[in-house]
């Protein structure tokens, strides 16, 4: 039997199982959002580009019948191991970016601790002995993971929002930013109602000396078959001191990257999904292309890929995102950064890309 492995079919296969949170009442706060939908539900803006989705039918279909050739890594992917030590060591006066995998992240911001959709499990799926499994382990331990000034997600699918991870961390983070309805998922999972903010698009607040805003993206989610679009999604900006950092979250390419650049900009660097896209559902992940013309849409200096490396998504080769992407920046001139897991970026201070993927099966 072929593995359900699509990122955005993660949640129609949870839904097969007695697993994963079920549909919530509704807020009326929610009802007030201007992505209400109706139904206690949200929704994407209008897009006139948006490309046709094929049909569930097909999808499914294509899931279940096509072989797939090279979306698993044969070599071992590089990581570079950060222990408890090598964390502190980070200089605190600067703001620092870790990669996890996927599209998690451990900020140390001007020497506070910050978490970005982590996701440590051995899966993305609502169950440890099936689904996407993880093609290396987490560069940190979750027993080194510090104590965390706040958590980001940016949605509830299953490899953005991971239940043994936030139950293992939920007595070391002070604060969750969670997009409207995600609070209701933490709380399920242990989480203290007093410490969950949630954000529409485009309000902002502060937390200590950072300064978040919810902005918009183009998506969908749910992790049920009856709860699809009960909570919203986003996009982040992060301001840190003089230095601001954007995360995509997951989106498709639409007109709104240009409205949060001139809203929120300028960006430092641009944390843009690239990875798990494909023709049958061109709206809610972008191709290498339209991730670069979404970078340069938001104005930002450098751009960071996510959302790839870690799982197997979609019907691309694994390293394609990365190819494709670099060979585009080279081309335009762009900043690019394609850390090694693990690999800690310091920003403001120069350092050499690698093509670590190159010469890999």
């Amino acid at each position: 039997m072929r593995r359900f492995t699509c990122g955005w079919l993660v949640p129609l296969f949870g839904a097969l199982l007695p697993f994963g949170a079920a549909a919530q009442d509704c807020e009326p706060r929610h009802a007030k959002s201007a992505q209400a939908a109706g139904e206690c539900r949200f929704q994407n803006p209008p897009n006139p580009m948006a490309k046709p989705h094929r049909s569930s039918w097909d999808i499914w279909s294509r899931m279940l019948l096509e072989k797939k050739h090279g979306t698993v890594p044969v070599d071992p992917v590089p990581v570079r191991r950060q222990d408890r030590a090598a964390l502190d060591a980070l200089d605190v006066s600067a703001n620092h970016i870790i990669r996890l995998g996927h599209s998690s992240h451990l900020l140390k911001l001007r020497g506070k601790w910050w978490l970005i959709d982590p996701v440590f499990g051995p899966r993305a799926s609502p169950v440890t002995w099936a689904g996407p499994k993880r093609f290396h382990e987490p560069p940190v331990a979750l027993a080194d993971v510090p104590q965390i000034e706040g958590l980001i997600l940016s949605h509830d699918h299953y490899d953005h929002l991971d239940v043994p991870t936030i139950e293992a961390l939920k007595d070391r983070v002070q604060r969750y930013f969670v997009p409207l309805g995600v609070g209701a998922r933490l709380r399920e999972f242990g989480v203290a109602a007093d410490r969950i903010e949630e954000f529409d698009w485009w309000e902002e607040r502060k937390h200590g000396e950072i300064t978040i805003t919810a902005a918009p993206a183009q998506h969908f989610s749910g992790r049920t078959l009856w709860d699809r679009n009960k909570t919203l999604w986003a996009s982040w900006s992060i301001r840190s001191g003089n230095e601001r950092i954007f995360y995509s979250g997951d989106t498709g390419y639409f007109p709104g990257f240009k409205d949060i650049g001139q809203r929120l900009g300028p960006f430092d660097v641009a944390l843009m999904e690239n990875g798990a896209y494909d023709s049958y559902w061109p709206t809610v992940h972008m191709t290498p292309e339209e991730t670069v013309q979404g970078f340069q849409d938001v104005g930002a200096r450098m751009l960071y890929l996510v959302h790839n490396s870690t799982f197997d998504l979609a019907f691309h080769t694994w390293q394609e995102p990365l190819q494709r992407v670099a060979a585009l920046a080279e081309q335009k001139g762009i900043v690019l950064a394609t850390p090694e897991i693990g690999e800690a970026l310091t920003l403001g201070k120069p350092r050499a890309n690698k093509k670590w993927w190159e010469g890999m099966k």
